[in-house]
């Protein structure tokens, strides 16, 4: 079988890893295309993922229309040459379109309810979507739930251990306390329009969080002069055993919460998405299994992370929890595997798995 996979952003790199390796150990051929975004061409460099970058993010709306454009144009030349039996992504308009012109099957996976006009032009020409089993909008025939979420391909214990040695990098060991920061640039297309902690929230969060434990910045804007000194300063494919080791994640991102969630990390998370239109996924991780917490109001925020903070038992009480999640929810990359060679064999909607 030939897959070409489309990268838009960073965690999609995460997403496919695992699946582009066991596929092609498999005997299966696989074509990486990849956006230039934020560490997304880094980590598929890391991870020896070969790959043709095409499109760079650029910020507003009208350059994210002309950039799937152009993106459109370079994939349906790509694939012309290949000529993919499937072409996937996350959420990925160029792949459902190109598909439909070369003929070929489009996979799309998407977690977001909130994807406005990504999802409008992309949905209606995909063969099939792949949501989670939490995902709270009926998108039809084309649709194919799964018990799991997007991060459970790359974190599920089958294929994640996380690697102490990222804090002797830090000069940190694993009783310390650690605060991840992580703030994002609001430049996706499901970003218009929505926000984050402002600048002055950002300098609070670290003036009140530093009392506490070792404060440490990841962020896709730069950073003013006076965060220099918090700035992560490790490579970004060991994000997530950093992740791993932390006492609390803070911020305005969405996947990296989840992230936090599934390795049993506490995580608030604060931005215009929140509310009772926010997405399945974090209404779940919060309501049924406690492993986050998300706000918007940015001081309600701060307050929540100052109390986990003060707690003695953070850790034991998250790890428990994300056992219970681990136990609930099946292996990603191998319900994908699965999928996409039932698919191969014209048995196309398969099975979700549970």
């Amino acid at each position: 079988m030939r897959i070409m996979v489309d990268i838009g952003h960073p965690a999609h790199v995460h997403f496919y890893k695992n699946f582009i390796r066991e596929m092609e150990k498999k005997g299966h051929e696989i074509l990486v295309t990849a956006r230039d975004k934020d560490v997304a061409v880094h980590l598929l460099k890391a991870y020896g993922i070969k790959h043709t970058v095409i499109g760079k993010i650029r910020p507003g709306k009208l350059n994210l229309i002309r950039e799937w454009i152009g993106r459109d144009l370079s994939i349906y030349a790509i694939a012309r040459k290949f000529r993919p039996d499937i072409l996937t992504g996350i959420g990925n308009p160029c792949a459902a379109h190109v598909a439909r012109l070369i003929g070929a099957k489009s996979i799309i996976f998407n977690d977001s309810e909130c994807g406005g006009l990504g999802n409008s032009i992309t949905h209606p020409f995909a063969n099939v979507i792949c949501t989670p089993a939490c995902f709270n909008k009926e998108l039809g025939k084309k649709q194919v739930r799964y018990n799991g979420y997007h991060e459970l391909a790359y974190l599920h214990p089958n294929y994640f251990k996380p690697d102490p040695t990222v804090l002797e990098e830090l000069g940190l060991n694993e009783n310390d306390k650690l605060i991840i920061m992580r703030f994002v640039a609001w430049g996706a297309n499901h970003d218009v329009g929505q926000h984050g902690f402002n600048m002055q929230y950002k300098k609070r969060l670290v003036e009140e969080l530093n009392k506490y434990g070792r404060v440490i910045i990841t962020s896709e804007t730069p950073l003013p002069q006076e965060f220099e000194q918090y700035k992560m300063t490790v490579s970004p494919e060991k994000i997530l055993d950093l992740m791993y080791y932390a006492t609390l994640l803070i911020g305005d991102t969405q996947t990296m919460t989840t992230e936090a969630a599934v390795l049993g990390t506490p995580a608030i998370r604060y931005n215009s998405f929140v509310g009772p239109n926010d997405m399945s996924n974090f209404i779940e991780l919060e309501n049924k299994y406690g492993l986050i917490y998300s706000v918007c109001d940015p001081d309600q925020a701060i307050s929540k992370a100052v109390e986990l903070l003060q707690m003695t038992d953070l850790k034991p009480i998250w790890k428990e929890r994300k056992d219970r999640l681990i136990q609930n929810k099946i292996d990603v990359t191998q319900f994908m595997m699965n999928y996409f060679e039932a698919a191969a064999g014209n048995s196309f909607r398969g099975s979700a798995g549970s």
